[in-house]
C-alpha cells in the first residue's frame, strides 16, 4: 500500500518570531512599529483637523450640549429676522431721506422748553441762566 521512500522527511517552517524577516529586510518588529507610527500619526491628524475631543466630565458633556442648543436656536432665529433694508424702511414713507424730514419737523419736550426759554430770555442760554444761579 504505502511504500517507504529513502527521501528525508519535508523541513518544518521556521516558527514566526518578532526577528523574523517579513519584507524588505526588515523584521517583524520594525514593520509593526511602523505600522502602528502611521496610524497614531493618522488618528492625531484627524483629530487635529476635525476637533473630534474626547470630554473629560459630564459637566462638560452637558456644558457641550447646552452650547450646541443655544447655538442652534440662534441660529433659527436670525433665520426669521427679515433684511437690512426692510427693517429701515418706513411702510407708506418714500425714502430714508423723507423720514428724516419727518422727524425733524416732529417737536420735542426738549425743543419746546427751548424755544419757550428763548423767547423769555431772547439770546441768552440755558448754561448762562444755570451759571447765574
Amino acid at each position: 500500500l504505502s511504500q517507504a521512500t529513502t527521501e528525508p522527511p519535508k523541513k518544518k517552517p521556521d516558527p514566526v518570531t518578532s526577528e523574523t524577516v517579513v519584507i524588505w529586510g526588515l523584521r517583524l518588529w520594525q514593520v509593526v512599529g511602523i505600522f502602528a507610527l502611521f496610524v497614531l500619526a493618522v488618528i492625531i491628524t484627524l483629530c487635529c483637523i476635525f476637533k473630534c475631543r474626547i470630554p473629560r466630565t459630564r459637566k462638560e458633556i452637558e456644558a457641550r450640549y447646552a452650547q450646541r442648543q443655544a447655538a442652534k436656536n440662534y441660529a433659527d432665529k436670525l433665520d426669521t429676522v427679515p433684511p437690512l433694508n426692510e427693517l429701515t424702511e418706513i411702510p407708506g414713507g418714500t425714502s430714508p431721506q423723507a423720514a428724516e424730514e419727518k422727524k425733524e419737523e416732529v417737536p420735542t419736550v426738549s425743543g419746546k422748553v427751548d424755544t419757550a426759554q428763548g423767547k423769555k430770555d431772547g439770546s441768552k442760554s440755558t448754561k448762562k441762566k444755570d451759571g447765574e444761579k
